[in-house]
């Protein structure tokens, strides 16, 4: 099955750590993943705010490129990123005047074929992925979904909207403790970052703040808008609660590259705002 790959603006950009990581497990695991060709912004998460027809326009566009390729489904690691385009390619199949409406604004004829899979579902399909792990990543974790990996349930029909466990299967498989805790789909402040910083303090805290209280070490996310808000905004959320939290924010991709041994620099967590002191080893945690 042919897979592409939709990096989305801030893979470019903010988050090239997260495009970094992927793209150096891909390789060490055997797997191509050519980009969308002339691919552009999904639209997240201005357009879908302003415009429906932009909102599912520029979505569309990107999935009839990849269709236009071959591509039979794409990955999408970014949260956001996906739910646009999973969301457009459901709502154009359940309408088809709608989507011929769609397919005339981007003049391309978008028939729908093309799968959208998420980096956790894309991971899940590598078989005996803990063949692959040489330094067990053995850190008590708290796996952090956000919004927009499990809803809408209805549409991305993908783990428990809840309680989510993909995420915790994989990181047990590099040899990691998952802990049970209470925010793994708590918003972090998505698109507030800029506008509402505050807010962002508020809701981040509370996350890190539950992992933390739990004994985490490490936080593992999918989402680079949650990275950068878990991360970047560390300044803002330890004004507000008044204390020092320390705790590195990881992609899974990166937790995963750690665990197979993969340098540190190649997977970009030098990039991080919050320093990244937790080894994949065994050994005592170090700067790495």
């Amino acid at each position: 099955m042919k897979t592409g790959f939709y990096p989305g603006c801030s893979m470019k950009g903010s988050a090239r750590e997260y495009s970094e990581s992927l793209l150096a497990v891909a390789g060490a695991l055997g797997r191509t993943l050519p980009e969308v060709p002339d691919w552009n912004c999904c639209g997240a998460t201005a357009a879908h705010n302003l415009d429906p027809d932009l909102a599912l326009a520029l979505p569309a566009r990107i999935l009839a490129a990849a269709e236009n390729v071959g591509m039979e489904e794409v990955l999408v690691p970014c949260a956001a990123c996906y739910s646009r385009l999973k969301v457009t390619r459901h709502e154009l199949l359940e309408d088809e005047q709608l989507r011929q409406r769609i397919s005339g604004l981007v003049e391309a004829d978008y028939r729908g074929s093309t799968e959208v899979l998420n980096i956790l579902e894309w991971l899940s399909r590598v078989p005996e992925l803990e063949k692959h792990v040489k330094k067990p990543f053995q850190r008590k974790v708290a796996c952090y979904y956000g919004c927009l990996l499990v809803r809408p349930a209805g549409i991305v029909k993908f783990d428990r909207p809840e309680d989510p466990q993909t995420m915790d299967l994989l990181m047990r498989k590099l040899g990691a403790e998952p802990i049970d805790w209470a925010f793994k789909t708590e918003c972090c402040g998505a698109g507030f970052s800029v506008s509402r910083t505050d807010l962002v303090a508020k809701l981040s805290g509370h996350i890190l703040e539950d992992a933390v209280s739990r004994g985490a070490e490490a936080m593992i996310v999918a989402c680079p808008m949650c990275h950068l808000n878990l991360d970047m905004r560390r300044p803002n959320i330890e004004k507000r609660a008044g204390k020092k939290i320390s705790i590195p924010v990881i992609y899974i991709t990166q937790a995963l590259g750690l665990a197979m041994g993969l340098p540190a620099k190649k997977l970009g967590l030098h990039r991080h705002k919050v320093a990244v002191k937790i080894s994949a080893a065994n050994a005592a945690a170090k700067d790495i």
